[in-house]
């Protein structure tokens, strides 16, 4: 698993959680998928009690569909208010 800061944040806090081995989407996890899955989500589970305790509070977000730039399996952990147009090089929708 790898955490870093998004490199074009839509959140003051933004941080992505993905695993080194591919997976397509949420969707696509199999049976056999279960450890990795229970890997990532304690990963996610870690940085979101991060990031909660200090800022009070996060979102857990992961995209599926048109709405899933990368075709990579991940999840943003975020706090704050989302950030301006343009403020981070990347347009809100």
């Amino acid at each position: 698993m790898l955490a870093y800061y998004h490199t074009r944040p839509f959140w003051p806090t933004h941080i992505v959680v993905i695993p080194k081995r591919h997976v397509a989407s949420l969707l696509t996890l199999e049976q056999s998928d279960s450890t990795l899955l229970l890997e990532l989500v304690s990963v996610v589970q870690e940085v979101a009690a991060g990031v909660i305790a200090e800022h009070g509070a996060c979102r857990v977000i992961t995209n599926l569909g048109k709405y899933q730039d990368s075709k990579h399996l991940h999840f943003h952990v975020c706090a704050g208010e989302p950030l301006e147009d343009g403020s981070a090089g990347y347009r809100l929708h």
